[in-house]
């Protein structure tokens, strides 16, 4: 078995921004296994808010002992991006010997295409109504929040895309009395989601108040050893599987999660098609899926992933799975 790390560069259409900063190009990693003939592949997208970088987690990666297995990297590294481009690999290079698709070996009915958000970024609301505007046809729209100004925004965008459905994302960028303030106005314009409003750790309030717009556990839900602290704060969690270290762990996390009681949500990084494609497998049936980055790629994989008006359909074998 050979490993190989290597560093690719996808344009983005446009500067895309959150709370915690902007980027013009998505920076990935992209992880190739071989055994033989046979080679699986698998992306992870390095996030500074988890203490990641490019050297660190390709570091990670270069230091397994080969060879090994899906099981065997489930304890040979944390949760997190280095683990889910290698596992990712390893499942593809097992679809790839068995010659069947990923939800066959996952014991899953074959996938079906999923409505997906589209993620507007943080902007001016004079610009972010304009974006909803252009993209008032799509039906869910995701909103990038997390300032203590954040109510323009939020009518501007309603204002442009009055028919959509809205999701919004803090990334913990809000205060306990900035999202008081909001609650209300988020049940007025519309919103049918928040997405972590607190800083993870600093979320205690959440138990302490009433949740007429469902909250999600973004930064605060990594695997299934996140579950208990979410009890009581939040009612939905987002899967991001640089986030569980790959799709075994995500498909674990989401059976556990539903069997505590909690919806699902199905995110992603800023990544290439490859990167979302494992993700098409838990968001079936999730109550929420935000599988949107390529659509916000200036350039892609030789084989993207599929968009159209009945969402993003399931990987051709040529890409992964």
């Amino acid at each position: 078995m050979d490993l190989e790390v290597t560093r690719d560069v996808f344009r983005l259409a446009q500067v895309f921004t959150i709370s915690r900063g902007s980027r013009s190009a998505a920076q990935v990693l992209t992880v190739s296994v071989r055994d033989g003939a046979h080679r699986g592949w698998g992306e992870c997208v390095p996030y500074a808010r988890y203490d990641e970088t490019l050297e660190s987690v390709t570091a990670l990666i270069e230091g397994l002992t080969l060879p090994l297995d899906r099981a065997a990297l489930q304890e040979a590294l944390p949760a997190g991006a280095a683990r889910n481009a290698v596992d990712c690999a390893l499942w593809d290079l097992e679809c790839k010997r068995a010659g069947k698709r990923a939800w066959d070996l996952a014991g899953l009915p074959k996938p079906g295409p999923v409505v997906t958000a589209y993620t507007l970024s943080l902007d001016s609301p004079g610009n972010m109504r304009q974006a909803a505007a252009e993209n008032a046809h799509r039906p869910l729209l995701k909103i990038k929040l997390g300032t203590a100004d954040d109510m323009g925004r939020l009518e501007a965008v309603r204002a442009g895309a009055p028919d959509a459905r809205i999701i919004v994302d803090a990334n913990e960028g809000w205060t306990a009395d900035v999202y008081a303030d909001l609650a209300p106005h988020l049940i007025r314009l519309g919103v049918a989601m928040v997405e972590q409003p607190l800083p993870a750790g600093d979320d205690d309030m959440l138990a302490e108040i009433a949740r007429p717009v469902p909250v999600c556990a973004d930064e605060a839900c990594h695997d299934r050893a996140s579950l208990p602290k979410l009890v009581g704060k939040y009612d939905m969690i987002n899967i991001k599987l640089d986030k569980t270290g790959g799709v075994t762990e995500a498909l674990a996390l989401k059976e556990a999660a539903i069997a505590q009681g909690f919806e699902i949500m199905v995110g992603c990084m800023v990544g290439s098609s490859l990167a979302m494609a494992p993700g098409i497998l838990p968001a079936q049936g999730a109550a929420v899926v935000d599988l949107d980055a390529p659509l916000l790629l200036a350039e892609d994989r030789e084989t993207p992933l599929h968009y159209d008006a009945d969402g993003v359909h399931p990987p051709e074998a040529a890409l992964w799975g």
